[in-house]
């Protein structure tokens, strides 16, 4: 008989948003029971998102059933299972997608990862390959689920292509680097300091730029040519904008004629001003990009159990630590993910 989970746990809990110190770490939380339809898991680690900071601050138009446990990412094991489930049995490792069906996120809307114990839905749940360690399988459902969706899933990313990532050192920014390289494609990263482009260079990136010292479309016209509205060999194929804003208008300048854009965000700024003129003159592709599936899931574990993708940790943190991490990540202090152990 495996033994049954306690009646309180240490959790990081959101009781009214705020600054980082709004946040509290609780010793005696309750631990969820199970319901029909989900399992009890046992958080071996947990990631965090820079959604995680917009939960915390609080969001225009959206209203939270708070208090709350934060934290999207996490993968863990099974303990207890509810009624109706079948498929999993106490004992299964699980990454965790942190959509429900109803397009509702872990950690905003129902209690996230970052606490001993977490109840899910079952139709939630991936499995996770003997090869991946808990900490590389944290890291991917934000991350690497949206990096994965955007530049495989949408099946416009090619092999041999020049693909621009802007915000590079982010958790997606990262992940982008990282899946275009094991794509084949020729990566050049953006980043804000001539250390971030090091370690960029680093984990796979071709060419970097640092965009606090240089223009977007300067930089791309200088090294890759100025794009030509009738000719197809200057400027970058791709250029992946999640931040928008001052970003927009040199995104449209560096892309080459039939090139693409792809967005999945707008952290700078969702309204930037426009030039339609480069859209039809240079037959440009504006793909947008929404949350992950299963499916990318799936792909991403195969991959990082064969050995050709391995996430980027910045630091692992136990439970107790976990507010400096996310404080590091709002300094912009971090290359990659920043992981929490609950258990530790």
């Amino acid at each position: 008989m495996p033994t049954p989970p306690p009646q309180t746990m240490t959790a990081l809990v959101l009781r009214h948003h705020g600054d980082l110190d709004a946040l509290e770490l609780v010793e005696d939380h309750p631990v969820p029971s199970v319901e029909p339809g989900t399992v009890l898991i046992e958080v071996r680690a947990a990631a965090f998102n820079h959604h995680d900071l917009f939960t915390v601050r609080g969001m225009p138009g959206i209203t939270l059933p708070l208090p709350v446990v934060i934290g999207l990412d996490m993968v863990g094991r099974i303990v207890e299972v509810g009624p109706g489930v079948t498929g999993w049995a106490s004992g299964d490792r699980v990454l965790v997608n942190p959509l429900d069906r109803e397009g509702r996120l872990m950690g905003e809307m129902h209690d996230g990862g970052m606490a001993r114990y977490c109840r899910v839905a079952a139709d939630q749940l991936v499995a996770v390959p003997d090869e991946v360690t808990d900490v590389q399988a944290a890291c991917l459902p934000v991350s690497y689920g949206t990096a994965q969706r955007m530049l495989v899933g949408k099946g416009v990313v090619h092999p041999g292509d020049k693909v621009l990532v802007l915000g590079a050192s982010g958790g997606v920014g990262t992940a982008c680097v990282i899946l275009a390289r094991a794509m084949g494609c020729h990566v050049i990263a953006a980043a804000g300091s001539a250390e971030k482009g090091r370690a960029l260079l680093e984990i796979g990136a071709h060419e970097v730029f640092d965009y606090t010292e240089h223009d977007i479309a300067d930089w791309v016209r200088e090294h890759h040519g100025k794009p030509h509205r009738f000719r197809y060999d200057t400027g970058v194929d791709v250029v992946v904008n999640f931040t928008g804003g001052d970003t927009w208008a040199p995104t449209l300048r560096s892309v080459k004629r039939g090139g693409r854009i792809l967005v999945c965000g707008a952290t700078a700024g969702y309204a930037p001003p426009e030039d339609l003129r480069y859209v039809f003159s240079f037959e440009l592709q504006i793909i947008g990009s929404n949350a992950f599936e299963k499916q990318d899931f799936e792909e991403l574990l195969a991959a990082v159990a064969a050995g050709r993708v391995d996430p980027v940790v910045s630091t692992v943190l136990p439970l107790r630590e976990a507010v400096e991490g996310l404080r590091l990540m709002q300094d912009r202090a971090v290359l990659g993910k920043v992981v929490v152990e609950p258990w530790s």
